[in-house]
C-alpha cells in the first residue's frame, strides 16, 4: 500500500495585495512529525496567490520525499480547496497557472483536498508569517529561522528529549490559544478588529413574494411583519450591548429597520450610499419566474457572469462589488476597532461575506439570507477578515 503524507499549506498578504509569503509543511499522518518545511517571501501579491504558491511548495516537498505517496492536502483556504477539488471554477487569470502547476506535481487521483479551520493550520500559518517577517527586513526565509527547521528533506530521527521538548512547546501554545481568542490571521497583538454586524432589513410587501426589489424600483416600506422583525432585532441587540454605531443603506426599508435599532440603543443612523441594493433594471418588481418568461436569454447570461447587468440598464454584481468594497473601506477607516451595525440588503451582505472569504462571484447564488437576519464579519488591522456568523435568525424566534 502506498505511503500517505499530509501537506498543510497557507499563504498571506499584508494588504491584499501587499507584501506576501507562504508556508507549507509535510507531516507524517501517524506521528504528526514534520518531515519537510518550505516558506518564501514572494513580494507583492494577493492572499490567494500566496495560498496557491504555498500549496505548490508543499506538494513539491512531499514529492521529493516520496513520488508514489498518496497526499492529503489540508488548508484553511476554502477557495483553493474547492477549486482544486473541481467543485468551483477557476476564473481568475492569476489562479489558473498556479492551479495547473499544483495539479501537475502528482498524477490525478493521488491527491485529495480537505478544508480545515485556521486554528488547525498553525504550523503553515507560522511559516508564512516567518516568510513575510523575513521579507520585511529584506531577507528570505531560511530553515534555520524556524523552530521546526527541516527544509525540504526528511529530518534525522529526533531524540526522546527533543520530542518531549516539542510536545511541551505545543502544549504551551495550545494553552495560550485557549486563553486568548484567535484573531483570524496573525497574533492577538493586532488589537481589536472592526466588527460589522450585518443586518438585512425586515420584510416588505415584496419579500414574501420573492420579487426583485433593488434600488431602481419603488423603494417599499417595511410591512407589519417587517416592523415586528425590526423591533425584535432591536431588543436582541440592545440586550447584547455591543453595538457602538449604526450605518444604513439610504433605501427606506433599511432606514426604518436601522431606526428601530438606533432608537433602542440611543444612537444616530449614518447613511452610506454605497450600501444600497443592486439596481435590477427592468426586473424590478418581477418574480424570478416572470423574469425567466420575459427575458430568458438575459437571465441566463446574468446567472453565468458577474459582469452581466439585468435587462434595461441595471447593475452587474461586479459593479455592485466595487461599490460595496469602497463603502466597506470607508467604514473601516471611520470605525477602526469598533462594532458597527450595518443595515443593508441581500446583495451587499452577500458581497461583504464573499469578499471576506475570498470566494468567487458565483458564491452569491449559494448563500441563504433571510429577512432581518444577522451576519458578522471581523476585519483585522493586517487587512484580513474573518466570517463569524451567517444568516442568524434566532433573535426572531
Amino acid at each position: 500500500m502506498s505511503r500517505v503524507l499530509i501537506v498543510e499549506a497557507d499563504g498571506g498578504s499584508r494588504g491584499n495585495p501587499g507584501p506576501a509569503g507562504y508556508g507549507a509543511v509535510v507531516l507524517d499522518p501517524e506521528s504528526g512529525e514534520a518531515l519537510a518545511e518550505a516558506a518564501e517571501f514572494i513580494g507583492t501579491a494577493t492572499n490567494n496567490v500566496a495560498e496557491y504558491k504555498g500549496l505548490v511548495a508543499g506538494l513539491r516537498a512531499a514529492h521529493a520525499l516520496d513520488p508514489q505517496a498518496r497526499i492529503r492536502v489540508r488548508m484553511d483556504s476554502k477557495l483553493v480547496v474547492e477549486q482544486m477539488s473541481g467543485r468551483w471554477k477557476i476564473k481568475h487569470p492569476d489562479m489558473k497557472p498556479l492551479a495547473a502547476e499544483a495539479g501537475a506535481v502528482f498524477p490525478p487521483g493521488q491527491v485529495t483536498y480537505e478544508w480545515i479551520p485556521r486554528a488547525q493550520n498553525k504550523h503553515a500559518d507560522r511559516l508564512a508569517n516567518e516568510a513575510m517577517d523575513a521579507g520585511k527586513t529584506g531577507r528570505q526565509w531560511e530553515p534555520g529561522n524556524s523552530t521546526a527547521a527541516l527544509a525540504t528533506a526528511a529530518a534525522p530521527a529526533r531524540s526522546a528529549a527533543a520530542r518531549a521538548a516539542d510536545e511541551a512547546v505545543a502544549t504551551a501554545e495550545e494553552a495560550a490559544s485557549s486563553a486568548a481568542p484567535a484573531v483570524g490571521w496573525g497574533s492577538p497583538d493586532l488589537g481589536p478588529p472592526a466588527t460589522f454586524v450585518l443586518l438585512r432589513h425586515g420584510e416588505t410587501p415584496l419579500t414574501p413574494e420573492k420579487r426583485f426589489s433593488g434600488s431602481g424600483g419603488t423603494d417599499p416600506a417595511l410591512s407589519a411583519a417587517g416592523r415586528r422583525q425590526a423591533e425584535a432585532t432591536a431588543a436582541a441587540l440592545a440586550a447584547r450591548g455591543t453595538i457602538q454605531a449604526v450605518v444604513s443603506s439610504p433605501l427606506r426599508r433599511c432606514r426604518e429597520t436601522a431606526g428601530a435599532v438606533a432608537d433602542r440603543l440611543g444612537l444616530e443612523v449614518r447613511i452610506e450610499e454605497g450600501l444600497r441594493e443592486t439596481d435590477f433594471g427592468a426586473w424590478e418588481g418581477l418574480t424570478f419566474a416572470e423574469v425567466r418568461e420575459r427575458h430568458p436569454d438575459d437571465l441566463d447570461a446574468w446567472l453565468g457572469s458577474a459582469k452581466v447587468a439585468p435587462t434595461g440598464g441595471g447593475e452587474s454584481f461586479a459593479t455592485v462589488a466595487r461599490r460595496v468594497a469602497v463603502a466597506r473601506d470607508k467604514l473601516l477607516a471611520r470605525y477602526a476597532g469598533k462594532t458597527v451595525l450595518v443595515v443593508t440588503h441581500v446583495t451587499p451582505v452577500k458581497t461583504l461575506v464573499r469578499l471576506a472569504l475570498g470566494a468567487p462571484p458565483e458564491s452569491l447564488f449559494r448563500m441563504e439570507l433571510s429577512a432581518a437576519s444577522l451576519s458578522v464579519v471581523a476585519y483585522y488591522s493586517d487587512g484580513n477578515a474573518s466570517l463569524r456568523l451567517l444568516n442568524d435568525t434566532s433573535h426572531l424566534r
